[in-house]
């Protein structure tokens, strides 16, 4: 007897533990299996027969949609799809989701803690006291945040929650974003400038985009070269954003002053990475997402989505709702 249940295959996962996952698939009569795919053909090996993915760092490619003729969903671990075909899973009405909302303060606290951690020469300081030498004069030149501009790249819905959790720092604010018209103001204050003016007049620049063709090395030689100099550069979006390599050299010959980073080309950092010797460089791995309540929040809400496609449910959250209108859903 052939079964009806719903099969779902999380491809793969860092988290430790699928207990919520599993959980909430139990409450839904779904058969859940966990795999640690790396290649597509991994993928495709695991997944034959299932009704829907959900994916942490496995590679969703078009052949891996057209691998798989059952699938109905695919979810992301995340806000960022970059690992998922989006437009091949249309193509075939595989409806992808992914959880946009689940870290906006997790992130911008992080973003801010970095921007705080390298504006008040923090790193210097305590690797100057573990040294047994005093810091002070050479960490500087220190300035309050009420006399700088913190820059946002990206006034999406993180974007926005660092631009205000600045602002009540005490920081003038502006921002970027393609979405809106530059000499305008948001609701929440924030002055939109050009990208290029917000670059050229910003202390800080604090990144808030998605990785895409578009934003692929969007802080590169050239558009390092229009920073103000001395600023500091904060990245928790992703690390495709950054050409690293210029970076580097950026902050070497001190046109950047100083740079937090929580993302990277390659993860986990090598550690052969030259940023791991330069100084007022403020690293994290990927982690500005974490927390106890933001980890639950994206476990249940990714698997949900993908359980409710499969199930004839419209999910909370679609990135191509228009594959589910040949459905039928309630």
């Amino acid at each position: 007897m052939t079964s009806t249940r719903t099969r779902i295959l999380i491809t793969d996962s860092d988290f430790g533990s699928t207990e919520i996952e599993q959980r909430i698939a139990d409450a839904h009569d779904v058969e859940l299996t966990l795999a640690q795919c790396r290649t597509e053909d991994d993928v495709l090996r695991a997944a034959e027969g299932v009704d829907g993915l959900v994916v942490q760092y496995a590679p969703i490619t078009r052949r891996v949609v057209e691998g798989l003729p059952g699938l109905k969903a695919i979810g992301r671990y995340g806000v960022g799809v970059d690992t998922v075909d989006v437009e091949a899973a249309t193509d075939h009405g595989v409806a992808v989701s992914n959880v946009p909302d689940y870290g906006v303060d997790d992130v911008s606290d992080h973003a801010i803690a970095l921007a705080i951690a390298l504006g008040r020469g923090l790193p210097d300081l305590d690797r100057g006291v573990r040294e047994g030498r005093n810091a002070l004069h050479s960490v500087g030149p220190l300035h309050r945040f009420s006399s700088q501009r913190f820059g946002v790249v990206g006034l999406g819905l993180i974007g926005a929650a660092t631009a205000a959790k600045a602002k009540a720092l005490g920081y003038a604010v502006a921002g970027y974003d393609p979405l809106r018209a530059p000499g305008t103001t948001t609701d929440e204050g924030v002055a939109v400038l050009t990208f290029e003016e917000l670059l050229a007049t910003s202390d800080v620049i604090s990144l808030h985009v998605p990785l895409n063709r578009h934003t692929h090395h969007l802080i590169n030689a050239g558009t390092l070269g229009l920073f103000k100099h001395g600023a500091t550069l904060v990245n928790t979006c992703r690390g495709g954003v950054v050409d690293t390599a210029a970076l580097v050299e950026a902050l070497r010959d001190g046109r950047i002053g100083a740079a937090g980073l929580d993302v990277f080309e390659e993860e986990p950092l090598p550690l052969t990475s030259p940023l791991l010797g330069l100084d007022r460089v403020l690293l994290t791995p990927h982690a500005a997402w974490y927390t106890e309540e933001s980890s639950v929040e994206l476990k249940r809400r990714t698997v949900e989505n993908v359980i409710d496609v499969c199930q004839g449910r419209t999910p909370r959250n679609i990135l191509n709702p228009d594959v589910l209108a040949a459905r039928p859903v309630r």
